[in-house]
């Protein structure tokens, strides 16, 4: 997976917006205001996913793709290196689940507004 598959993939995503709010190098994705991923346009070979606290810690002994969240709360975010070890569907998996931790903290009428959009 590459950035730019990394950029459609996250905007398929009910409410996914794209914003650079830290710099021309940081692209960030949100849903209803909050960040579900990020990742280094420069480098483009890796990003922060958020994550439960115990499956963060089974993924990062599972893969060594897998570490602690760089610059994030290490407790609640993971850092995934693009680098071929893990599979597309693997890396969806997890883009998925951040995006679920997100949009289920989000207040329920926000919740019911990107389901009606």
């Amino acid at each position: 997976m590459n950035i730019e598959e990394l950029r459609e993939y996250c905007l398929q995503k009910p409410g996914a917006t794209e914003g650079l709010p830290f710099g021309e190098d940081t692209l960030v994705f949100k849903v209803g205001e909050k960040i579900f991923l990020l990742t280094s346009i420069s480098q483009g070979d890796r990003f922060n996913a958020k994550c439960d606290p115990e499956l963060a810690v089974e993924l990062r002994e599972r893969y060594t793709e897998v570490k602690p969240g760089y610059h994030m709360n290490k407790k609640l975010w993971n850092t995934i290196h693009m680098d071929g070890s893990l599979t597309t569907r693997q890396l969806h998996e997890m883009i998925d689940h951040s995006y679920e931790q997100v949009f289920n903290g989000l207040p329920k009428k926000v919740q019911e507004e990107i389901g009606r959009s």
